[in-house]
C-alpha cells in the first residue's frame, strides 16, 4: 500500500511540476505575444494606409490591367522630384539676397533650362526608337536621378558648380520619364476606361504624392540641406524597382507609329496616300494642333507666373506673412486648382473638349487681367488657382481630342510629342518671368498678353472644329 501509495505520490508531484514548468513558459509566450500586439499596432497605420493607397489605385479594374502600379510609380515619381525641388530652391533662392537670388535663378535657368530646351524636342523621338524597352527606360530615369540627388547633396553644401550639370540631368530624367510614361498609358486602360480618365488618375495620384512629400521635405530641409536630396534618392531607388513591377505589355509597341505634330493639307491624309518628304510621319489634325497651342499658352503662363511670383512675393510678401509663407500660399492654391481641374476634367471627358478649352483659357485671361488691374494678395491667389485649375483641364482635354482625332497607330507618339512642346513653352515662360521688373501690375499684364495671344489665335478653329464634331476630314487611314 505504502509502494503504491508512493508512485501516486510522485505522479502527483510531477504533474504539479509540469503545471509550473508549463506557467514559467507561459511567461515569455506572452511576452512574445505582447511585443507582436505592439508591433502589429506600431505597423497598423502604415500598413492600413498602404492598403488604402492600393485599393484606391487598383480601383475599377486599374489593378488587372496594370493602371494601378503605374499610378503608384507616378507617384512616387512626383514625390521624389519635389524632394530635388525644395532642396534646390532653398540653396539657390532663399540661401541668398534677393538680388543675388535673381542673378543665382538666371544662373540656374541658363545652364539647365536653356539647354533643356533644346534637349527636349529630342528626347521623345530617341524613345520613340526603343519602344521595347519601356520599363527599363522609366527604371534608367529613376536611376539616374536617384544617383544625380547623391551629387546634388554635396554641391548644395559646397556650392560647387556641380550643382547645374546634375540638375540638368535631373530635368532631362524627370522628362524622359514623362514621355515614356506617356506611350505606356494607353496600354494599361482597364475595359471601359478612357484615355482622359486614365491620365487624370495617374496625375491626381502624383499631385496627392506631391501635397504629402512636399511637407516632408520642407521638414527634412530643417535638419539640413542634404537631407531632402537624401529622401529623393531613397524614394527614387524605389521607383527603380516599381518600374519593373508593370506588366510586360507596356514593352510592346506593336501597331504603333510616329506622329507629326501638324496640321496642312500636304500631311493630312498621311505618306501612305500622298507622298511626303518624311516619311513615316502622320499629321494630329487641326484640332489638336489648336488645342496644343491653347495649352502652351496656358503651360507659358504658369511658368512664368512661378518663376515672376517666386520674386515679386519675396520682395514684397503678403501682408502680414513671411515670404516662403506667401509662395506657400500661392503654391497651394495652384495645387488646389490643378487637383480640382483634374477630378472634373475625368467627368467632363466626352463633353466638347474644344469648347472647354475656350472657356478655361478666357476664365484664366480674365483672371489675370482682373489680378493685373486690381493688383493684391488674394487675386494674386486666385489668378494661381485658376491657372492651376485650367492648366488640368485644358491638358485633359487635349488628351480627348487625342484619344478622338489620333488614330490608335500614331496616338502614343503625338501624346509623348505634345508633352514636349508643353514643357518648352514653360520653360520659356519662366524665362520671360525671371527677367520682368518687380512690378505686379506690370508682370501680371505680362502673363495676361501671353494667355491672351493663344486665346486669340486659338479659339476660331476651337470653336469650328467643335461646330464640325471633328469629323468633317478625315484622319490617317
Amino acid at each position: 500500500m505504502a509502494a503504491a501509495r508512493t508512485p501516486q505520490g510522485d505522479t502527483g508531484t510531477g504533474a504539479s511540476k509540469g503545471v509550473k514548468g508549463s506557467s514559467r513558459l507561459s511567461g515569455p509566450g506572452r511576452l512574445r505575444g505582447s511585443l507582436r500586439t505592439v508591433g502589429r499596432a506600431l505597423h497598423l497605420p502604415f500598413t492600413g494606409t498602404a492598403r488604402g493607397i492600393r485599393k484606391a489605385t487598383h480601383a475599377h479594374g486599374a489593378g488587372e490591367s496594370g493602371l494601378g502600379k503605374l499610378i503608384e510609380l507616378h507617384g512616387v515619381n512626383g514625390a521624389g522630384d519635389v524632394m530635388i525641388t525644395v532642396a534646390l530652391a532653398s540653396t539657390v533662392f532663399f540661401s541668398v539676397p534677393t538680388d543675388e537670388a535673381r542673378g543665382r535663378v538666371a544662373l540656374y535657368l541658363a545652364i539647365t533650362m536653356a539647354p533643356f530646351t533644346l534637349l527636349a524636342p529630342v528626347i521623345g523621338p530617341l524613345l520613340d526608337r526603343i519602344p521595347h524597352g519601356r520599363r527599363a527606360a522609366m527604371a534608367g530615369a529613376m536611376l539616374a536621378r536617384a544617383l544625380l540627388a547623391l551629387i546634388l547633396s554635396g554641391a548644395v553644401v559646397s556650392g560647387s558648380i556641380q550643382l547645374y550639370p546634375a540638375a540638368l540631368g535631373v530635368l532631362v530624367a524627370s522628362k524622359a520619364y514623362g514621355v515614356v510614361r506617356s506611350a505606356v498609358v494607353p496600354r494599361l486602360l482597364p475595359p471601359g476606361f478612357s484615355l482622359v480618365k486614365a491620365n487624370s488618375r495617374v496625375t491626381l495620384g502624383g499631385l496627392l504624392a506631391t501635397g504629402i512629400a512636399a511637407p516632408i521635405g520642407a521638414g527634412l530641409q530643417q535638419v539640413g540641406p542634404r537631407w531632402p536630396l537624401y529622401g529623393a534618392f531613397v524614394i527614387f531607388v524605389a521607383g527603380t524597382f516599381l518600374s519593373f513591377t508593370l506588366p510586360p505589355k507596356v514593352d510592346s509597341a506593336k501597331g504603333e507609329d510616329t506622329a507629326l505634330l501638324a496640321a496642312d493639307e500636304e500631311h493630312l491624309h498621311g505618306p501612305h496616300r500622298r507622298p511626303v518628304k518624311r516619311p513615316g510621319l502622320r499629321t494630329v489634325g487641326p484640332a489638336v494642333t489648336h488645342a496644343l497651342a491653347a495649352n502652351a499658352s496656358i503651360r507659358c503662363l504658369t511658368g512664368f507666373l512661378i518663376f515672376f511670383l517666386a520674386f515679386l512675393l519675396r520682395e514684397h510678401p503678403i501682408s502680414g506673412q513671411s515670404a516662403a509663407v506667401s509662395l506657400g500660399i500661392v503654391g497651394v492654391s495652384a495645387g488646389a486648382g490643378n487637383a480640382l481641374g483634374t477630378a472634373v476634367g475625368a467627368w467632363l471627358r466626352s463633353r466638347a473638349p474644344e469648347i472647354i478649352i475656350v472657356t478655361v483659357v478666357a476664365c484664366v485671361l480674365g483672371a489675370a487681367i482682373t489680378a493685373a488691374l486690381f493688383f493684391s494678395a488674394v487675386l494674386v491667389a486666385g489668378l494661381a488657382a485658376i491657372a492651376g485649375f485650367a492648366q488640368a483641364l485644358a491638358k485633359l482635354s487635349l488628351d480627348a481630342l487625342i484619344q478622338r482625332d489620333v488614330p490608335e497607330l500614331v496616338r502614343t507618339s503625338a501624346f509623348a510629342r505634345s508633352e514636349t512642346l508643353l514643357q518648352v513653352s514653360w520653360v520659356l515662360g519662366g524665362a520671360v518671368g525671371i527677367v520682368m521688373p518687380l512690378n505686379g501690375t506690370l508682370g501680371l499684364a505680362v502673363g495676361a498678353a501671353i494667355v491672351g495671344t493663344g486665346w486669340l489665335t486659338t479659339v476660331r478653329g476651337l470653336i469650328g472644329s467643335a461646330r464640325r464634331g471633328g469629323t468633317t476630314r478625315p484622319r490617317v487611314a
